[in-house]
């Protein structure tokens, strides 16, 4: 049997015909020629599997795989079970690498062995229009362990993972009831152990469907989100569980008044940040990793005040001047940020 390639690159497609040849394209045409290609084909409906068929009938490097539907999560699992290479480089079936992401990528893990997941930045694509529009994530691993108690600091399509760490971790979650986001539940578990990062490059196109949630409005998991984040804080924290404190932060801050308690405890939510500010700040190396840590604690000590103020103390009346202070308050926080980045 041959030596396993450097990297294996996964994606999965359901009903993926629109993109599908664009997107594989961007694989074949890296300047790392050394790969193995995996796709799993989750049970499409549409012409996918002709144009899977005709690409691995030309191109040996692409190992397809035909299934029943499984679902994102249990088929991405299945891609990390088959892939024959140690690092795992994740790509949507209609999202855009660009020409050197895989050799970028694959230069930083081999220099930072202990890195366990590795994504870039990206551009945003409107169906086929580029939009000025980008995924700007932090890139340092305290910065985006603090953020990831909130939300979601990585674009999915643009990620390296280390396979066999992420199967330890028991892979992607498949419990409906916590999905999704399959990723940010994966993200946040790799966190609490492991190096993460951003590479500063864009390194992908990041395509916006017409039909997402992202251009729709629609977001159907924000009651999952939420549960995620509370979870986050109160893990990181020091307690086992969310606590009422945790499940109001993630509330105030992700604006959903149906999450949390009727008055919130504004010190108690404090006391919870700043437990997590400190155990998160020890992992932040010094000078500018440090700097940028401390800026974005602030930002999001200022995000929590702004909504506490503005969703619990303030009337409706004095929203208008909450939310000009706060716009404020960030901006200046921003360009705090540049500076940093730019020292």
């Amino acid at each position: 049997m041959s030596s396993a390639p450097p990297v294996t690159v996964l994606m999965p497609v359901y009903n993926g015909a629109d993109y599908l040849a664009e997107s594989i394209d961007t694989i074949l045409g890296q300047s790392l020629q050394d790969f193995e290609f995996l796709i799993l084909n989750d049970g499409s409906k549409d012409g996918s599997q002709a144009i899977l068929d005709d690409y691995a009938a030309r191109d040996a490097r692409i190992r397809v795989v035909q299934q029943a539907n499984m679902g994102l999560a249990a088929t991405l699992n299945k891609g990390l079970a088959l892939a024959r290479s140690e690092l795992v480089a994740r790509q949507d079936q209609d999202d855009l690498s660009a020409p050197d992401r895989l050799e970028k990528q694959l230069a930083w893990m081999h220099a930072h062995p202990d890195c366990v997941l590795l994504g870039t930045r990206a551009r945003i694509w409107a169906d086929r229009t580029p939009t000025d529009r980008t995924h700007d994530h932090p890139t340092a691993n305290a910065v985006l362990k603090l953020d990831l108690l909130f939300n979601n600091p990585f674009v999915h399509s643009s990620v390296m993972l280390r396979r066999q760490a992420v199967l330890d971790l028991g892979g992607y979650c498949t419990d409906r009831s916590r999905q999704p986001p399959e990723d940010y539940e994966l993200w946040a578990r790799i966190g609490r152990s492991a190096r993460i990062a951003n590479l500063p490059e864009r390194l992908l196109v990041y395509r916006e469907a017409a039909q997402s949630m992202s251009r729709t409005g629609v977001n159907p998991f924000q009651s999952k989100l939420l549960l995620l984040s509370a979870e986050n804080l109160a893990l990181t924290s020091g307690l086992s569980e969310p606590d009422v404190h945790c499940r109001d932060i993630a509330a105030l801050v992700h604006q959903a008044p149906q999450g949390r308690s009727p008055r919130p405890d504004f010190a108690a939510m404090q006391a919870v940040l700043q437990r997590c500010y400190e155990r998160i700040g020890r992992e932040a190396a010094p000078g500018q990793e440090r700097q940028e840590f401390e800026a974005r604690c602030a930002y999001w000590s200022g995000n929590l005040r702004h909504h506490y103020l503005r969703q619990v103390v303030q009337p409706g009346w004095a929203q208008p001047v909450t939310a000009a202070v706060w716009r404020r308050a960030r901006s200046v926080i921003r360009k705090v940020a540049t500076l940093v980045r730019g020292a």
